[in-house]
């Protein structure tokens, strides 16, 4: 088991609210979570991450200095924050809002209102996130898994390989799109792959047909990791061949699970 726990962690919050900063912190008490600090910016925000850097990051989707999308955005690119955990807490619907945060890797996107159930599951997320425990299963040894990873955002392939990195699969090459996927696996073996549906040049759905009817890898177990919300795409992806799907953000114990069953 890890020694971290819950009460141990550091929690950055930006909400401008209040109001919900009250609810929040009801929840946070319950949890025992007392080392925390509150920011109504985004700019205050990145100057206490500059001082003391939080092991979760939450925020609400609109400040008055820029929305959560840009804050989680500017964090990825800072070689000393971009492997913070960042949680987000919104109201919001608006894709053009939600889908970069998805992408940007983060732990959960929690809608108001939300349960504090929700936000305990969240936080037990960030706990395997930075502080994993060893993982332990007869079924496959995990160092020794070679996992090809397909996204065409760079920030969620780095999500996603921490992600296998702290389940013990260390053997992971990346790929931008299914086309260059496809070719990697003309070329090389791998046990386990891991791809996005979205992708420019070739899609997830597409990759998945290719790799099943005309590759020599045609077995190989296939994982997507998604935000695709067209339940007829997603449908149509089942069909052709994908041994599971889960959304993004996901939960890590989720994926650990996935995989364990599906290698």
């Amino acid at each position: 088991m890890s020694n971290l726990t819950i009460s141990d962690i550091y929690v950055l919050l930006v909400e401008p609210s209040k109001a919900q900063q009250r609810i929040i912190d009801g929840y946070l008490d319950q949890l025992s979570i007392k080392n925390r600090t509150w920011v109504s910016t985004a700019t205050e925000a990145l100057e206490r991450m500059a001082s003391h850097k939080p092991d979760l990051l939450v925020s609400a989707m609109h400040m008055e200095d820029m929305t959560g999308t840009e804050l989680v955005q500017t964090v990825r690119m800072d070689a000393k924050f971009n492997d913070v955990p960042f949680m987000l807490i919104s109201s919001e619907t608006n894709y053009r809002y939600l889908e970069p945060i998805r992408q940007a890797g983060v732990i959960a996107i929690l809608k108001k209102p939300f349960s504090f159930e929700q936000l305990k599951k969240a936080v037990e997320s960030t706990l395997y996130y930075i502080d994993p425990d060893d993982i332990s299963t007869e079924d496959f040894v995990a160092d020794e898994l070679r996992v090809l990873v397909v996204d065409d955002s760079f920030t969620a392939r780095r999500h996603i390989s921490r992600v296998l990195n702290n389940m013990g699969i260390v053997n992971i090459q990346t790929a931008e799109n299914g086309k260059e996927a496809l070719d990697l696996v003309g070329k090389q073996y791998f046990d386990l792959l891991v791809t996005d549906y979205n992708m420019p040049e070739m899609d997830g759905g597409e990759l998945v047909e290719l790799v099943r009817s005309g590759s020599q890898q045609a077995s190989i177990p296939i994982l997507m990791v998604s935000s695709e919300t067209d339940t007829s795409r997603i449908a149509s992806v089942q069909q052709s061949g994908v041994s599971a799907i889960c959304d993004k953000p996901f939960e890590f114990q989720t994926v650990k699970e996935l995989i364990q069953r599906i290698v």
